[in-house]
């Protein structure tokens, strides 16, 4: 991609806008896909908050004040949107914590768009039980090999906040992995 700071300008340019927005969507699709599909479990739900997330960043880009990178921007926009859409459907479903977290593993396991084998379903079975922003953190550097420096500025938080949040994560699913 170009040099950021003229790539943002080309985007709230009303007349470049259209043609920076294909280009954003061609850079950033898959990735912000994967992040999304991580927490969302569902190939679906994950469309339709990719779906939202580039509407959202489409119709908010002016407002980018360019305090951290886009990407950062757009992964924080991308976050806000599936814990959204988590929220709404357990609050739709009537579930907890816990039983959200089982649905989607049971919904993962339903997907035909899930190649995974039963060791990749465990694992997510794993990670679901984990709290929501462990979570976060396992799946962007477990998955997505987010440093840890990017995930603070996406997540807003330290990085030894996130670097323990990692670590406990690992003690769990290693845990979990390992009972029986």
């Amino acid at each position: 991609m170009d040099n950021e700071r003229d790539f943002i300008q080309r985007l709230a340019d009303p007349t470049t806008k259209e043609l920076a927005f294909k280009e954003l969507l061609t850079i950033y699709k898959e990735r912000l896909y994967w992040h999304i599909r991580h927490m969302v479990k569902s190939h679906d739900d994950a469309d339709d908050v990719l779906q939202n997330t580039f509407i959202k960043i489409y119709k908010n880009i002016q407002n980018f004040k360019g305090d951290s990178k886009l990407y950062s921007w757009m992964y924080r926009i991308a976050t806000n949107e599936s814990i959204t859409h988590i929220n709404k459907n357990a609050k739709r479903l009537q579930l907890n914590n816990e039983e959200t977290h089982q649905h989607m593993v049971n919904n993962l396991k339903a997907d035909v768009y899930f190649e995974g084998d039963a060791i990749q379903l465990k694992l997510q079975e794993a990670i679901a039980r984990l709290p929501q922003k462990q979570q976060q953190v396992f799946s962007m550097k477990y998955f997505q090999d987010i440093t840890y420096k990017d995930m603070a500025e996406i997540l807003e938080t330290s990085e030894g906040a996130l670097k323990s949040s990692y670590h406990i994560a690992v003690k769990k699913i290693e845990a979990f992995l390992t009972q029986d």
